[in-house]
């Protein structure tokens, strides 16, 4: 029996820098290859899908981004894997809702049916969904998009609400109009529209899945789907283990399984002895590792710092001072291939501050300087709130 090939850590750094467009050429790149290099952008806070094209486009602009999402509808927002929000392609959009939209959508039903149980005035909470979804399909058959807020006082079906915390001083009524159209966007049957604010905020519309797209989405099977997303982070992320692949979607190991099953990958030993997976006509070579060292600065939740459950090869001692106790990735600063800092931005001058975890080459502190000031200047008066700050950013 042939022994696996073996990858090193620093094989594993090079080629991410490379395949997530992050080595600084002046290569053309468009938004939509980015979002399929890296299988979609990271979408749950707003400025988070421009400050991930900002670093790997030259000369991009929030406008592009926005004609790529409302006016060309070449990128859509979908809620997928991880029950996160993403910003996808539209083939990656299919495969998306048919691998993991099911488990999505239901997980989002199971959670409402048990607060639904838990509040008076919902003597049956399976057909209050049922009709709710109902009524917003019907609304929205016209194809206009349509705030929350809007559905919810057009819609007497959808406008519920249970309570959290009864008889203790978090008690609070919370709407449950909201979490039905997260039900129905994680399953396909509508998306999000036109956005009411500013680039680095959300206040979304919702419309119609098939109006949006112009046909209706196409079914993609869960077995193919998984298939499809599998092969898609692969060639994006791999190699990497099982545990990685299962956490990245949000899915089973026994689907995951039968993914890489249908697939033609090749078992490769990486160099904490685990196993991990490559797709076989995409096995590193000695040109993965001509890329040279750069600095770059990355949002919070980038695809790149969230691409992995085993993260040391790219991250290494500094966990705790990125990813907080629920595992949301802050805002990093990278250095050949690894995290090695985070930054922030100032809220009363917008100045650019890298607060550096390790002793850094002269060359990648100057960079990091470049990379800070470009990044101000890119941002101008705009002061995007993390929606997770890294545990450094405390200090």
């Amino acid at each position: 029996m042939s022994a696996r090939p073996r990858i090193t850590d620093a094989r594993r750094r090079a080629r991410l820098v490379d395949r997530h467009r992050l080595t600084g050429s002046d290569r053309a790149e468009t938004i939509t290859d980015v979002a399929d290099a890296l299988v979609g952008y990271h979408a749950t806070t707003p400025s988070t899908v421009f400050l991930s094209a900002w670093a790997r486009i030259p000369g991009f602009t929030p406008d592009a981004m926005d004609a790529a999402l409302y006016r060309d509808r070449d990128l859509i927002k979908q809620l997928a894997m991880r029950r996160t929000l993403f910003v996808v392609t539209r083939d990656v959009l299919a495969d998306a809702v048919g691998a993991v939209g099911p488990r999505v959508a239901a997980s989002e039903r199971t959670n409402m049916l048990r607060d639904l149980r838990r509040s008076p005035g919902f003597p049956d909470p399976e057909d209050w969904i049922d009709r709710a979804r109902s009524a917003v399909l019907d609304d929205l058959a016209d194809g206009e998009a349509r705030s929350s807020t809007e559905l919810r006082r057009r819609l007497s079906a959808l406008d519920g609400y249970v309570t959290h915390g009864v008889g203790t001083q978090w008690e609070a009524r919370a709407p449950m109009g909201p979490r039905v159209l997260n039900m129905m966007s994680a399953a396909g049957d509508i998306v999000r529209g036109p956005n009411a604010q500013g680039w680095h905020l959300s206040r979304p519309s919702w419309v119609s899945m098939s109006a949006w797209l112009g046909h209706p989405l196409d079914a993609v099977s869960v077995d193919d789907g998984h298939r499809a997303m599998v092969r898609r982070w692969l060639r994006a992320f791999g190699p990497g283990t099982e545990t990685d692949i299962v956490w990245w979607l949000g899915s089973t190991k026994r689907a995951v399984r039968t993914a890489l099953a249908g697939l033609d990958v090749v078992e490769v030993e990486l160099d904490d002895g685990a196993i991990g997976y490559v797709l076989a006509d995409d096995l590193p070579s000695d040109a993965d590792d001509e890329v040279e060292p750069r600095a770059f600065l990355l949002p919070e939740l980038d695809p790149t710092t969230m691409g992995w459950k085993l993260r040391d090869f790219y991250l290494g001692a500094h966990g705790s001072r990125v990813f907080d106790r629920n595992g949301n990735g802050g805002q990093t600063a990278w250095w050949d291939g690894r995290i090695v800092g985070g930054w922030r931005q100032h809220r009363d001058d917008g100045r650019i501050e890298v607060h550096t975890f390790e002793t850094l080459p002269k060359a990648a502190t100057r960079q990091f300087s470049e990379r800070a000031e470009e990044l101000a200047a890119w941002l101008g008066e705009v002061r995007p709130a993390p929606g997770y700050p890294a545990p450094f950013m405390r200090g």
